[in-house]
C-alpha cells in the first residue's frame, strides 16, 4: 500500500467532523491529520499542517467571509497559496450557482459533491484521490440535475443521448475506459463520443481531466 493521503476536515458540526474522520481513517488510505470548525481555523490547519488535500464543509462560521460561501472561498484561498493542496467541497445543494462559483476560476484540484456522498465511502474517496493529483470531480447527481433542465430548455447543437451518458460519467473524474465499464461501451466509442462532445462545445480535443471537466461545465452553461 502506498502512503496514506494526508487529510485536513472542516465542518462547524463536531458529530460530522468526528465521523467523517473516523469513516475515512478507516478506510486505510487516508490519515485526517487534523479537524476543525471554522474557515479561519481550517486556514491556519493547513498552513500547519501541510496536508494533502482539504474536504470542507460550503458553509462554516468565520470572520469576514461572505456568508454561505466561507468553504469555497476558503478553498480559493487555499488553492492560490498551496496549489499542491486538493479541495473536496461538501454542500447540501445541488445548486448551479455554487458549483460555477466553486470552479469559476479554473477546475484543478477541485471537487464539489453533495453531503450524502460522506456516506458513501467509494465515492468520497475516489474524489479525495481526484483532487490529490491535480483532478477535478462533480457530483454526478448535480450534472443529473442540470442535464434535465438543460434537455427541457432545446438548447441549439444538443448533445446525443449517449453523448450525454458519456458526460456524466466524465463528471465522475472516469477515464475513457472506466467510462466504457460503466457504459458497456468499447473503448472507441468512448473515444468517438468524447471527441464529439469537445467538438461540439468548441474545446480543444485532450484528455485532460480538467479539460473534461470544462466540458461539463461548458454544456451546463451558469444561467442553466
Amino acid at each position: 500500500m502506498g502512503e496514506l493521503i494526508r487529510t485536513v476536515v472542516a465542518d462547524d458540526h463536531y458529530l460530522v467532523r468526528e465521523g467523517t474522520r473516523q469513516l475515512l481513517e478507516m478506510s486505510g488510505e487516508v490519515r485526517v491529520v487534523g479537524a476543525v470548525g471554522d474557515a479561519d481555523e481550517l486556514l491556519d490547519a493547513v498552513r500547519r499542517l501541510g496536508p494533502d488535500v482539504v474536504i470542507t464543509d460550503i458553509r462554516m462560521p468565520g470572520g469576514e467571509w461572505r456568508q454561505g460561501f466561507e468553504g469555497i472561498d476558503a478553498a480559493h484561498r487555499i488553492r492560490s497559496a498551496h496549489p499542491e493542496v486538493g479541495v473536496v467541497v461538501l454542500s447540501q445543494f445541488a445548486d448551479t450557482l455554487f458549483a460555477f462559483e466553486l470552479f469559476k476560476h479554473g477546475t484543478e484540484g477541485f471537487a464539489y459533491l453533495l453531503k450524502d456522498r460522506v456516506g458513501d465511502l467509494d465515492e468520497l474517496l475516489g474524489a479525495i484521490r481526484a483532487v490529490a493529483s491535480g483532478g477535478s470531480v462533480i457530483d454526478p447527481k448535480v450534472v443529473e440535475g442540470l442535464l434535465a433542465r438543460r434537455d427541457v430548455r432545446g438548447q441549439q447543437e444538443a448533445l446525443t443521448a449517449r453523448e450525454r451518458d458519456v458526460l456524466r460519467e466524465m463528471a465522475h473524474g472516469r477515464s475513457n475506459s472506466a467510462i466504457a465499464r460503466a457504459l458497456h461501451l468499447s473503448i472507441s466509442s468512448v473515444e468517438k463520443n468524447v471527441n464529439a462532445i469537445f467538438t461540439k462545445l468548441g474545446l480543444e480535443n485532450s484528455g485532460d481531466v480538467h479539460r473534461r471537466v470544462a466540458a461539463v461545465l461548458a454544456y451546463l452553461g451558469p444561467d442553466a
